[in-house]
């Protein structure tokens, strides 16, 4: 039996087809949400506040299972998300909430791993580049304490933890 209960499903895009696919799937009129954040980005010539994908390669659509195949139909889509052999849905709110927190001005950054405490990693950017320690924690997102190896010592680091990643 098919289910025809209405939920959101995190769907995978191609690269850098974020946009194409969510314009796409509106104009086949199925509810999507594409969590966008504004950046600064700068050219030789000139800056431009412009708007990218919170998480690259993913938008929410929000359909009943006889749709998946129209969805998968789309160009740009690639794929669902599955999970233990299922496709995997996503709680309103959740959906909600990523709306809420997009809707502050607060800068957001999205990383694709989840880095620990005990963890050992490296800094690839920024003026601590290529240190390597493991991380005790992490404040803010934007201050990190690593503890340096073979000193015996911990050190207060100012850093993106989008600089940082596990060895």
């Amino acid at each position: 039996m098919i289910d025809n209960k209405y939920r959101w499903y995190p769907v995978y895009t191609r690269s850098r087809a974020e946009k194409k696919a969510y314009q796409e799937l509106i104009r086949k009129n199925i509810i999507a949400y594409l969590p966008l954040k504004k950046e600064l980005k700068q050219w030789s010539d000139r800056k431009k506040i412009v708007e990218e994908p919170l998480i690259k390669s993913y938008l929410f659509v929000y359909i009943s299972a006889k749709e998946h195949a129209e969805v998968l139909m789309t160009n740009g889509i690639a794929r669902f998300l599955y999970f233990s052999g299922k496709i995997t849905s996503m709680p309103e709110q959740q959906i909600e909430s990523l709306k809420l927190l997009l809707a502050t001005d607060d800068e957001l950054e999205v990383f694709d791993y989840d880095i620990k405490p005990g963890q050992k990693v490296i800094i690839k950017a920024g003026p601590f580049k290529d240190m390597m320690g493991e991380l005790v924690s992490v404040h803010n997102k934007q201050r990190i304490i690593l503890r340096l190896e073979n000193m015996g010592f911990a050190i207060n680091i100012n850093t993106s933890m989008g600089f940082v990643e596990p060895v």
